[in-house]
């Protein structure tokens, strides 16, 4: 007896907009997670690049060969390309730029970075004044912080779980990030920010927004935020926060 599969979700083939992204090689959540922010007609493809630890000198390794891993996705005639890396991209002023500049050098393809993402989510909510929440340790924190400072936004607590790699970062569950958000409220903050393209924030936001009383910024949340805005898509998507319904 024959049995036929049953499509439980959309299928989405990219007709209007298909989004190239280079992710560090043991991310585990972005790739299930991201597709669920995504309107009708718009498609995601994946390329990785080696990273499974951390500190500057992993990091810099990972972008050694984005020129090739960029080239695999404009194979794909993906219309933009989003790196996406939230330490690699804070590393200092300059890298997202470069990153930017390589890409499209190489591919021809408009480029956008996760730093700018999280810098144009702020700057929608005006968000002067933020605390900072992550799985990292304290150097990429502080990494974090001076690059932020140097944008004008100041991080007024920080706070970092110390794990080490993403399989460690991809374990801790969504309630423990809103505990995290909760235990570590300020009155005196703008917006919150959730740091990590590798942690599993997402189904947190709106219950936290709600319970702060602020906006929650996620590095995956905002990442696809500012690549749909950049590939000329600005559909409001319900589920991921007040980001979501902004233009």
């Amino acid at each position: 007896m024959m049995t036929s599969s049953v499509v439980t979700g959309p299928i989405r083939f990219g007709w209007r907009l298909r989004i190239g992204m280079l992710l560090p090689s043991s991310n585990q959540v972005s790739e299930p997670e991201m597709p669920s922010m995504l309107p009708e007609g718009v498609g995601l493809y994946t390329t990785r690049l080696k990273l499974t630890g951390g500190g500057h000198e992993a990091e810099l390794k990972m972008i050694e060969n984005v020129e090739e891993a960029a080239e695999l996705l404009a194979d794909a005639d993906v219309h933009v390309i989003a790196f996406h890396c939230t330490g690699v991209t804070t590393l200092n002023p300059e890298m997202p730029g470069n990153l930017k500049r390589r890409i499209h050098d190489a591919t021809g393809k408009p480029a956008v970075v996760t730093s700018e993402g999280v810098l144009a989510a702020l700057q929608r909510f005006d968000a002067k004044r933020i605390v900072l929440i992550s799985p990292y340790g304290q150097q990429t924190n502080d990494d974090e912080v001076a690059f932020f400072a140097h944008h004008g936004i100041e991080v007024v607590h920080e706070f970092g779980l110390n794990l080490h790699g993403g399989a460690e970062f991809s374990n801790v569950d969504p309630q423990t990030w809103y505990r995290l958000g909760m235990e570590h409220r300020r009155d005196d903050v703008d917006a919150y920010f959730f740091s990590c393209a590798t942690i599993r924030a997402a189904p947190m936001i709106e219950t936290l927004e709600r319970d702060l009383g602020k906006p929650v910024i996620t590095s995956n949340q905002s990442m696809m935020w500012h690549a749909l805005r950049a590939g000329g898509i600005r559909e409001r998507v319900p589920g991921f926060g007040k980001l979501f319904t902004l233009d």
